[in-house]
C-alpha cells in the first residue's frame, strides 16, 4: 500500500558530511592514549608450514620493547568457530597461509617494534600447499586441517571438504528431456578484495584485572566484544568497544583479525597498544571474498521457458571453513519461478587468508554462472533476453529455488523499467556489446536495540548499537522525525559503543535500515504515547483521549475538550514538572526483512587489437522497497555496480606455484577509480517490503550481483566468443580472440 511521508524520500544534507570533508572525523587509526606502545605484527613467509621453534628473546631484550607475543599466549578457547578467529589471528604449531601471524611485539615506537621483528627467529618447517580450489578438493590433496571434513561427505571429496549443501525442488532430468537446447559451461572467479581504503587499525587498553577499552574500525562492535572476550577468557561487560568511523568495509570488517593481538599485548605490557594494519598485511592476512569453481546446466524451450537448472558450486573458504557457498547456492536461482531445479555447493579449505564476506556473499559468483548460460541460450534460440527473463521471472506467490515462497517482490518491475529504458533501445556502435543481468539478496532482521531520548528544548536523541556504513545515522533520523511528526534537522543519531545500549548484530546482510528503523519506530510510538500521557496530565483528561498527530498532542474530539494542540517541544519543556524525562526504548530481532532484486544493463566496448574493455555506458534498476534517502540508495548501487565491474574485468589475488600472494597492494591489485567509469544510473523501484511499517527493504548488497554475469554477456556480445573465467583481462580477451 502506498503511503504519503512527509519527510522520507527527501534528500537532507549527510549528517557526517562535514566533519568527513573536513577531517574531524575519528577512524580507526585517528584514536590515541597517554603512553601509548606501538604493535607490529611477525607474519608467515610460507603458504603452509609447521613452527618448530619461535625465539623471542632477543626481541624481548631490545631496548623500548614491553612485550612479545606467540600462540602460546593464547589459551584454548572451546567454541569451534572463536577457536578458528583465534587461530587466525595467531597462529599455533602450524602457519597456514602466506601471512599468517606467528608473532608480535608492542614497543615504545614504530621504529622500535619493527627493529623487534627481525629480532624474532622461527624455524620452519614447508609443508605441502594448495590454493586452488578444484584441487583442494580432489582426494589425495594436501590437508590444510585435520579431521574437519564434512560427516555427510564421502571418498570422492578431500578431507578440505568441509561442507556441502543443497536446495532445489522437482525432477531435474525430466526437466532437461523437455528442453529444446540445454547448455552445460564451467565457470571460475578469482578472490576478490573488499577494496576498504582505511586498513584494520584499534587502540586497546586492558588491566590485569581484566577490564578493558578498545576502540576499532569495525562492521559490529558488539561483535568484536563477544569474540574477544572469549578469546582472552574475561566477562564480556568488563570489554567496553567503541566502533570507530569506518572508512569503508563492505563485509570485510564483519570479524576480528588484529584487536585479540592488541588486547594480549595490552595485558602483557599493562599500556595501552595500537596496532595499524599496513595495505600489504591487509592483502596478506585479512579475508577477501571466496575463489569459485562452477558447473552450471540448464535447459531452455525453443518458447524461452527454463525447463531445469543445475548448479554444482565449490567456494574455497580459505585456511578455515566458511559456509558462504551455502548463500550462492540459494541465491543461484532465486530470480526464477522454475518447476525443477537444485543448486549444490561445497565449502572447500585451501591454504589462503580466512575468507569472509564481501557484500552479498556467494551470489555474485552463481549468478555470474546462471545469467551467463541463460544469456548463451537466449542467442543460441534467439530470443530477447529481457523477454526471457520476464517469461520466467519470480514474483509474488513464486515457490524460491531455495524454498520459501515470495511475498511482494519487484523484479518483474525492474525488468519493465529495463526493457523500457532509453537505453536498452539504443544503438551499438562497433566493438560493441550490451549485457543484461539479473541478481537478488536475501536481507535479514537480526537483533537491535534503540534508545530515544525528548530533551527538553524539542530536539530528540537517538542511540543505537550499528555502525554507520552506508548512511544509516540519516535514515535512521529521518524515520526518527518521520514517526514522531518533527523536522529532521531536529533528530540526532548516534552510535553507542557496548556499554551504552542493549546488543546489536553486525551492520552485515542490508539488515540495519530495515531493522533499525523498525526499532526506531517502536521507540517513536512508545515516546509519543508517553507525550500523550504527559498532554493529558496538563489538560486533566484520560491518556485514552489524546492522540498524535503531525508532532503533537491533540484531544481525540470535542467531548475529550477544547484545547489547542501541544507540541512535542511543548510537552518536553515541562516534561520536568510532569514526572521527569521523556523517552522511549525498543529491543527486538525483526524479521520480514523482504527480499531484493535488481537488473543491470552495461554496455561494454573491447578493443580487438589489445582486449582492453571500456564501460560505456551503465545502467542499474533494483527495487529497495521504500528509498528513505534516494541519494544514499542510488550511491548503494552505484558502488555496488563499480564493484562488480572491478571483479569482472580486472580485480583477482594471484598466487604463485610456491602459494604466496604476489599483488599484495593496489597497484598490482587494480580496481576502478573514477576515470575507468561512465556515470552509473541508478534507477530506483519500490514495491513495498509487508514486514515494514515504511516499506523498507534492504539495498545495499544486491547491486554487486548482477554486474560480474551482466559484463561477461556484453563482452561476448561485443566478441562473439564468451569467457568462462573471471577477471576478463585483456590476455584473457586476446587469447579469445
Amino acid at each position: 500500500m502506498k503511503q504519503d511521508f512527509k519527510i522520507l524520500g527527501t534528500r537532507p544534507i549527510r549528517p557526517d558530511g562535514l566533519e568527513k570533508v573536513t577531517g574531524k572525523a575519528m577512524f580507526g587509526a585517528d584514536k590515541s592514549a597517554t603512553g601509548m606502545l606501538h604493535a607490529r605484527i611477525l607474519r608467515s613467509p610460507h603458504a603452509h608450514a609447521e613452527i618448530v621453534s619461535i625465539d623471542t628473546s632477543k626481541a624481548e631484550a631490545l631496548a623500548g620493547v614491553k612485550a612479545v607475543i606467540t600462540g602460546a599466549d593464547f589459551d584454548e578457547v572451546e567454541n569451534r568457530w572463536t577457536r578458528y578467529t583465534m587461530q587466525n589471528c595467531m597462529a599455533q604449531g602450524r602457519a597456514l597461509y602466506d601471512g599468517h601471524a606467528v608473532a608480535a611485539v608492542a614497543a615504545t615506537s614504530k621504529k622500535i617494534a619493527a627493529e623487534a621483528l627481525k629480532l624474532i627467529e622461527v624455524e620452519y618447517k614447508t609443508l605441502p600447499h594448495v590454493t586452488d580450489v578444484d584441487e583442494a578438493m580432489r582426494p589425495g590433496a594436501p590437508l590444510v586441517h585435520e579431521g574437519v571434513k564434512g560427516r555427510k561427505l564421502g571418498d570422492d571429496v578431500s578431507g578440505n571438504t568441509v561442507g556441502y549443501y543443497s536446495f532445489g525442488h522437482g525432477d531435474i532430468e525430466a526437466g532437461f528431456t523437455k528442453a529444446d537446447k540445454v547448455i552445460e559451461r564451467n565457470f571460475k572467479t578469482a578472490a576478490t578484495h573488499q577494496g576498504y581504503i582505511e586498513p584494520q587499525a584499534c587502540l586497546a587498553d586492558l588491566g590485569a584485572d581484566g577490564r578493558g577499552e578498545l576502540w576499532c574500525s569495525t562492521q559490529g562492535h558488539y561483535m568484536v566484544r563477544e569474540v574477544c572476550s572469549e578469546i582472552l577468557g574475561i566477562d564480556a561487560s568488563q570489554l567496553r568497544v567503541t566502533a570507530s568511523e569506518i572508512g569503508g568495509g563492505f563485509g570485510g570488517k564483519t570479524t576480528v583479525f588484529i584487536e585479540p593481538v592488541a588486547l594480549k599485548l595490552s595485558q602483557k605490557s599493562g599500556k595501552p597498544v595500537k596496532l595499524v594494519m599496513s595495505r600489504e598485511e591487509v592483502f596478506r592476512a585479512t579475508g577477501p571474498t571466496m575463489s569459485a569453481s562452477m558447473d552450471v546446466k540448464i535447459g531452455m524451450d525453443k518458447n524461452g521457458k527454463i525447463t531445469a537448472g543445475h548448479a554444482k558450486l565449490r567456494y574455497q573458504g580459505g585456511a578455515f571453513p566458511y559456509n558462504m557457498v551455502m548463500m550462492g547456492a540459494m541465491s543461484a536461482f532465486a530470480c526464477y519461478d522454475l518447476e525443477n531445479v537444485q543448486s549444490e555447493g561445497w565449502d572447500v579449505m585451501t591454504n589462503r587468508p580466512k575468507m569472509i564476506s564481501y557484500r552479498a556473499p556467494g551470489a555474485p559468483m552463481a549468478t555470474y554462472g546462471v545469467e551467463s548460460v541463460i544469456d548463451e541460450l537466449c542467442q543460441k534460440l534467439g530470443l530477447d533476453p529481457i523477454e526471457v527473463r520476464l517469461k520466467n521471472a519470480a514474483r509474488e506467490g513464486s515457490k524460491s529455488s531455495y524454498g520459501p515462497t515470495y511475498k511482494a517482490i519487484g523484479l518483474v518491475e525492474a525488468l519493465e523499467a529495463a526493457k523500457a529504458h532509453p537505453h536498452y533501445a539504443a544503438p551499438l556502435p562497433a566493438n560493441t556489446g550490451r549485457g543484461v543481468a539479473c541478481g537478488f539478496w536475501f536481507n535479514f532482521g537480526g537483533q537491535v536495540s534503540v534508545s530515544m531520548a525528548i530533551n527538553t528544548d524539542g530536539t530528540v536523541n537517538l542511540i543505537e548499537g550499528n555502525p554507520d556504513i552506508g548512511g544509516s545515522r540519516a535514515s535512521i533520523s529521518m524515520m526518527a522525525a518521520e514517526a514522531l511528526g518533527i523536522p529532521f534537522e531536529r533528530v540526532r543519531t548516534i552510535v553507542g559503543d557496548t556499554a551504552s545500549v542493549g546488543f546489536s548484530d553486525v551492520t552485515d546482510g542490508s539488515r540495519v535500515t530495515f531493522a533499525v528503523g523498525i526499532a526506531t519506530i517502536n521507540a517513536a510510538k512508545a515516546a509519543i504515547k508517553e507525550l500523550c500521557k504527559r498532554a493529558a496530565m496538563i489538560w486533566e483528561i484520560d491518556a485514552e483521549a489524546v492522540e498524535w498527530v503531525d508532532g503533537a498532542a491533540q484531544p481525540t474530539g470535542h467531548n475529550a475538550g477544547n484545547f489547542p494542540p501541544m507540541s512535542l517541544a511543548e510537552i518536553a519543556a515541562t516534561s520536568g514538572k510532569t514526572g521527569g524525562p521523556i523517552a522511549g526504548h525498543h529491543e527486538g530481532a525483526p524479521d520480514k526483512a523482504g527480499v531484493s532484486f535488481g537488473v543491470h544493463l552495461v554496455d561494454v566496448e573491447v578493443d580487438p587489437e589489445t582486449g582492453f574493455t571500456s564501460i560505456k555506458r551503465y545502467t542499474a534498476f533494483q527495487d529497495v522497497g521504500k528509498a528513505i534517502h534516494p541519494a544514499y540508495v542510488e550511491g548503494q548501487i552505484q558502488g555496488g555496480a563499480v564493484q562488480g565491474i572491478g571483479w569482472a574485468l580486472s580485480e583477482e589475488y594471484i598466487y604463485g606455484e610456491d602459494g604466496r600472494l604476489q599483488n599484495p597492494g593496489f597497484l598490482d591489485y587494480r580496481i576502478p577509480v573514477a576515470s575507468d567509469l561512465p556515470m552509473i544510473d541508478a534507477v530506483i523501484i519500490e514495491v513495498p517490503n509487508p514486514g515494514h511499517p515504511y516499506g523498507v527493504r534492504g539495498c545495499g548488497e544486491t547491486a554487486i550481483v548482477p554486474p560480474l554475469a551482466a559484463i561477461s554477456n556484453g563482452v561476448a556480445q561485443a566478441i562473439g566468443k564468451r569467457l568462462f573465467e573471471l577477471p576478463m583481462s585483456p590476455p584473457k580477451i586476446l587469447k579469445a580472440l
